[in-house]
């Protein structure tokens, strides 16, 4: 019989709710939900969740906890990244969603999240033998692995998510090419360490974990004239196209970029900084497509779930054997 579980990733940017009925030979999607919280927006380079945001959070926990309860699920795993993890009073608002709401939130680091990123991907079947640089651009951090469908073999979190990059750089909209140009400059020396990586490991393609680059293959396949299967979890996005829109995303004021078809609301913002940044690691990864995973953090819990289920049913095999 199938267990059910929720998984909460509470983003800098967007809160996620997937329900789901699993067994150790895969799940299936019960409801999921995303609301555009923006647990970080105004307080995040000051390291604070501010009331206003704090506010959204709790009633968007009690929303999910309502929808959780009338499933009957018991089992939640819940957690919160960049934005509560580096708040001064991120454990206050953790112990405030466990009074209102009961629901327990782990906050879990930048390696820790990476991990789990991974193992999110590598379900969707977007790996194989050869090296990839898997990336997943959050409002606070952004994640980079490099790997192969076997293991990882570097990761490394970084605190410069869309909000924070907002904040810091985009000061106009269109944003200015200085501000650019400042933004790659930053980007330059902030991501040393993973050029480095890049230079040893060699990645030969690019994976993008969803939000952005979600919206990104929905932009793409709008422009193709088609519309997006939610049942697909792996999408290409050709370099070429993608350069395409980074160039109408940079050169557009935000009433225009909400103009374009694909487009949702809650990532009109963000989207500018995330494309500057996906073409800086393009200079660095060569490759003529990316490859875009639905599947990320939220994912990579439910494979864990899935592999302690497989491993009590080995266990009590190898027993009654």
């Amino acid at each position: 019989m199938k267990k059910k579980a929720a998984v909460i990733d509470m983003g800098t940017n967007t809160f996620h709710l997937l329900m789901i009925a699993f067994d150790s030979n895969g799940f299936e999607v019960i409801y999921q939900e995303k609301v555009p919280v923006k647990i970080g927006q105004g307080g995040i380079n000051q390291n604070l969740i501010l009331p206003e945001a704090e506010k959204r959070g709790l009633h968007t926990l009690g929303h999910f906890q309502n929808l959780i309860k009338g499933e009957e699920i018991t089992r939640i795993f819940a957690f919160a990244t960049s934005a509560v993890r580096n708040a001064d009073n991120g454990l206050a608002f953790i112990h405030k969603i466990k009074q209102q709401t009961g629901i327990e939130v782990q906050i879990i680091d930048g390696e820790r999240e990476a991990e789990l990123i991974y193992k999110g991907i590598r379900q969707s079947a977007c790996l194989n033998e050869e090296n990839a640089l898997m990336m997943d651009i959050g409002g606070g951090s952004v994640e980079f692995i490099i790997g192969n469908e076997e293991d990882i073999l570097w990761k490394g979190s970084f605190e410069i998510g869309g909000q924070r990059l907002l904040d810091l750089f985009h000061y106009h909209d269109p944003i200015l090419p200085e501000e650019v140009e400042k933004l790659s400059d930053y980007l330059s020396k902030k991501l040393l360490p993973l050029t480095d990586a890049i230079k040893e490991h060699a990645p030969e393609q690019l994976i993008g974990a969803s939000g952005t680059f979600d919206t990104l293959t929905d932009m793409y396949l709008a422009n193709e004239g088609k519309k997006k299967d939610r049942k697909i979890i792996k999408h290409f996005l050709p370099v070429t196209d993608f350069e395409a829109m980074a160039t109408d995303l940079l050169l557009l004021d935000k009433a225009k970029r909400l103009k374009i078809p694909g487009m949702i609301p809650m990532r009109v913002d963000m989207i500018v900084v995330a494309s500057c940044l996906i073409r800086f690691i393009l200079q660095h990864v060569k490759t003529n497509k990316l490859i875009c995973s639905t599947y990320s953090l939220k994912e990579g819990a439910v494979s864990e779930a899935m592999a302690k289920v497989a491993e009590k049913k080995n266990s009590s095999l190898a027993t009654t054997q």
